[in-house]
């Protein structure tokens, strides 16, 4: 595991973004949270939304590789930050380098998505990671898009969570904030789901369903 940590962080943008890795230990930082869960949870399905390059849907990948079940990410972002991600020949070279083969990408919005063919196909999913447009409303769209194709132990992720922010990754002229704590905040009200926080780099907030024991649905 430790030589594919190694690998990961030579490539650009991989060590970053984030999700508090360290390149002189090989330490994936938060994404040893994401690794463990694919490895707990063991989903035949797993959704990410956004990435810089794809640091999250590898790791959710060799995740499921790793699992005796196997399993799928299905990988949605449209390459608003750059053109990283337009290419389909060279996103599949790039999972691929890394020993990944189980990614399948979509060059969509998650609204465009919701419109496409490839929404009838996705179901099960026992991990959700939204890591997009990072605004509250954004957040919330996402969420209630893929929750009814949840599995009842499934787990999603919200990333950028614990803070609003100014952010101008799409560039100087295209500012925004990130809101995504804002419907964290609402989610902690709603006795439907219990919400932890891990406040680590950028945050990454661990959201599920109460079981009906606990007072929720």
């Amino acid at each position: 595991m430790r030589a594919w940590i190694e690998q990961l962080f030579e490539f650009p943008g991989l060590e970053g973004m984030g999700h508090g890795q360290r390149v002189e230990d090989a330490n994936l930082g938060l994404g040893w949270l994401y690794y463990a869960l694919g490895r707990i949870v063991r989903p035949r399905t797993a959704v990410v939304i956004g990435s810089f390059r794809g640091f999250v849907p590898l790791v959710l990948a060799r995740a499921l590789a790793d699992n005796a079940e196997g399993g799928l990410v299905h990988f949605i972002d449209p390459s608003m930050v750059d053109d990283f991600w337009n290419d389909p020949a060279m996103v599949r070279e790039h999972f691929a380098s890394f020993g990944v083969t189980n990614v399948r990408h979509y060059l969509m919005t998650t609204q465009e998505f919701a419109e496409s063919p490839a929404m009838a196909g996705v179901d099960e999913i026992g991990l959700l990671f939204v890591d997009g447009f990072h605004t509250e409303e954004q957040a919330a769209f996402d969420h209630a898009l893929f929750a009814p194709r949840m599995t009842d132990d499934g787990i999603a992720l919200f990333h950028d969570s614990i803070r609003d922010h100014e952010s101008d990754i799409y560039g100087k002229d295209r500012t925004y904030r990130h809101t995504v704590m804002r419907y964290m905040d609402r989610l902690k009200r709603d006795p439907a789901y219990q919400v932890m926080d891990f406040p680590m780099a950028s945050g990454v907030t661990l959201v599920r369903r109460a079981s009906s024991r606990e007072g929720g649905r």
